[in-house]
């Protein structure tokens, strides 16, 4: 079993943000996985979506992420990943997974506009329709939960800590 640290959750609720700080405090290595997936594909996020639509972004987002191999490291996902169910069998097998579950009205909040974040989402669904179907997702998926409602990110990253140690115990 491979010791990394896989985070989870809706765009914005600060996967990346808490995760350089959750591997700095672990001694891990830090990786974004939507990082790698612009890298590999030589193009931004957006523009994979523009260009393959949502079931062409999936399947890259699915297989970039099953073919992820590190070690001692926190991953943080892009938000799509649980519909990718090779990578998310691949990160089970990796990892923990930790679902930062962040409320509806924070999220709605702090997200803004769906398209310009890159965020994938059907034509015509709203956030809540977006946030209701994912929510059931990362909660299938989630070895622990860390709820971030009312959490700053040295707050957040404490309770992911205090998590895990329950976890592994």
């Amino acid at each position: 079993m491979r010791n990394n640290v896989i985070l989870i959750g809706m765009p914005g609720v600060g996967k990346s943000t808490s995760g350089v700080i959750l591997a700095k405090v672990l001694n891990y290595d830090f990786l974004d996985s939507d990082l790698v997936i612009q890298k590999k594909m030589g193009k931004r996020l957006k523009d994979i979506i523009s260009e393959q639509g949502i079931e062409g972004f999936n399947a890259v987002e699915n297989k970039i992420n099953s073919e992820i191999s590190v070690f001692d490291t926190v991953i943080a996902t892009g938000g799509s990943v649980v519909y990718g169910q090779d990578a998310m069998a691949h990160f089970k097998e990796i990892g923990t997974i930790v679902y930062l579950r962040i409320g509806y009205e924070r999220l709605d909040k702090r997200l803004g506009d769906l398209d310009e974040r890159g965020v994938v989402h059907k034509e015509g669904q709203t956030l809540l329709q977006l946030y209701e179907e994912r929510t059931a997702l990362y909660e299938k998926y989630a070895d622990v939960t860390v709820d971030l409602d009312n959490k700053n990110v040295a707050e957040t990253v404490d309770a992911i800590l205090t998590e895990l140690e329950k976890y592994n115990t």
